[in-house]
This record gives structure tokens, C-alpha cells and sequence, in this order.
């Protein structure tokens, strides 16, 4: 199963509505059959019950994004994500604009 770093929007814009679509894009690319980590859903709530810097919320992530296999970059503005990406391709890490170019990437259809 293959470990794909979600980047996208959280600061920008509604950060609940962000969240929820991150959280969306997840579950859709569990039931493909990618084991997807998700840093926008961890980070929102425990941000919430103890507040921490925003560098430590990026710094905190680029721990997890280094054991991934892929990085899919939703669309939307978002400094955090373009900072993923580049780290990203530093190391190596392919990325991925869209779901279905993933899937053909890793041989995975929709369907399994």
C-alpha cells in the first residue's frame, strides 16, 4: 500500500471547510487503496485544544512527509503546501496534481 502525503489549503479561506475537503480527498484515495496521511485533520483539532506556532505544525509534517511514497497536492493556494511540494522534489517524492494521474503512476484504478 502506498503512502501518500496530502498538501493543500488550511490557513486560507475557512479552515474548517479545508480540513473537511482534505479529510474528503483522504477517504477517497483509502477506498482506492492508498494509505493516505492526512496532516490538515490531525493538526486542526489538536491545534485547537493546545495551540502551537505555525512553524511547528510545518516542521511536524515534514517528519511524516519524508516516509511517504507520494505527495498528491489538492488545488488551492497554500505557502504550507507549496513548501511540501518543494521539499518534496528535494528528496525525490513524486507529486501528483491529480488522483487519476496517481493511480496510473502507481497501477491502482478506482475500482481496485
Amino acid at each position: 500500500m502506498k503512502k501518500i502525503y496530502i498538501a493543500g489549503p488550511y490557513s486560507i479561506g475557512d479552515k474548517l471547510e479545508n480540513v473537511h475537503t482534505a479529510i474528503r480527498t483522504a477517504n477517497e484515495l483509502a477506498d482506492i487503496g492508498f494509505a493516505p496521511y492526512c496532516p490538515h485533520a490531525l493538526t486542526h483539532y489538536w491545534d485547537q485544544l493546545h495551540p502551537r506556532p505555525y512553524e511547528f505544525w510545518l516542521e511536524l509534517d515534514r517528519h511524516f512527509l519524508v516516509c511517504c511514497d507520494a505527495v498528491y497536492r489538492m488545488q488551492g493556494e497554500s505557502t504550507g503546501a507549496d513548501r511540501e511540494v518543494k521539499q518534496a522534489i528535494s528528496l525525490g517524492i513524486p507529486i501528483f496534481h491529480t488522483i487519476e494521474a496517481m493511480c496510473e503512476h502507481f497501477e491502482l484504478t478506482p475500482d481496485h
